[in-house]
């Protein structure tokens, strides 16, 4: 439809199981992404029958200019997938998605989540939108780093950010970047020909977590600990070079959150990197905040 609500169209109505497959997809997960070249729009959804023991989820890519849809992925370790296409406008880059995998992940047949993840935890994949060329992103399966579950893109280049944890004392969330590299078992951090840049090590006690960038990959903003008191909001400019660390970390607030999992502060960049938007409970009430003229 218009960005102003009129000319409401249907593309595809989904009401039999997947094409080549006799899979229902339910449960759609609560985010979606679309290409850059505004043709493709993919989702993950659940893809068991309520019975079923180790179900899969799935990736869900739809064509928007031919109305029709195609499932590129799927298996029991997809239940968080948190896909997001590349930016890129370039014809092949723009065609990748950015995929979580939630390794030893355990779900009821019904698609309940009873855990999240275990043993050396999620890792992060790179894969084309038609279900080819899957990749890893050198992250975390170490048993030293852990990736929290959060990643984007940097602005629109092929590169990614994510935040990481490692136990300590003291612990730590760090925020690494990394260029995607060819699958080799998931080993994530070990990967073969892994390229790694910590973003964020002169910072002392690193604490990120939630964070997004601008689109051109060049001003970051992130929540940071102690986020049981409120939580603070820090804006970097991101290095030109690729094993350059942040300079300068540039303390914005408190956002004042309570901390509660429903109210992330998870902040973000508008496209330009003049203004970030965050969200807070502040007062007891879940609202949506902007700061801008740093």
């Amino acid at each position: 439809m218009g960005i102003d609500g009129s000319d409401r169209r249907t593309i595809l109505l989904l009401d039999s199981p997947l094409p080549g497959t006799s899979l229902r997809p339910s449960r759609i997960y609560p985010l979606s992404t679309i290409s850059s070249d505004g043709k493709r729009l993919a989702v993950s959804a659940f893809l068991g029958d309520g019975k079923t023991e180790h179900a899969p989820w799935g990736l869900l890519v739809f064509d928007l200019e031919n109305a029709s849809v195609e499932l590129v992925l799927h298996g029991p370790t997809w239940c968080n997938m948190h896909a997001q296409y590349c930016r890129s406008p370039d014809a092949e880059a723009g065609r990748d998605i950015l995929v979580q995998e939630n390794h030893d992940s355990v779900c009821s047949p019904t698609g309940d989540i009873v855990q999240l993840v275990g043993g050396a935890g999620a890792d992060v994949h790179v894969i084309r939108d038609d279900g080819t060329n899957l990749r890893t992103m050198p992250w975390g399966r170490d048993g030293v780093e852990f990736c929290q579950g959060h990643q984007c893109w940097r602005g629109r280049s092929a590169r990614a950010i994510t935040s990481t944890h490692e136990a300590g004392p003291p612990p730590v969330q760090r925020l690494m970047e990394a260029a995607p590299v060819p699958e080799a078992g998931h080993l994530g951090r070990r990967s073969p020909g892994s390229v790694r840049n910590d973003l964020t090590r002169q910072f002392p006690q690193p604490g990120f977590c939630h964070f997004g960038t601008d689109i051109e990959g060049r001003r970051l903003v992130s929540d940071c600990a102690p986020f049981e008191l409120g939580g603070r909001l820090f804006l970097a400019e991101l290095p030109a070079g690729r094993e350059d660390p942040v300079g300068k970390f540039t303390y914005l607030l408190n956002p004042r959150c309570s901390g509660r999992k429903e109210s992330h502060i998870h902040p973000f960049l508008s496209p330009d990197g003049s203004a970030a938007f965050f969200n807070s409970d502040e007062g007891g009430v879940h609202r949506a905040y902007m700061v801008r003229g740093w």
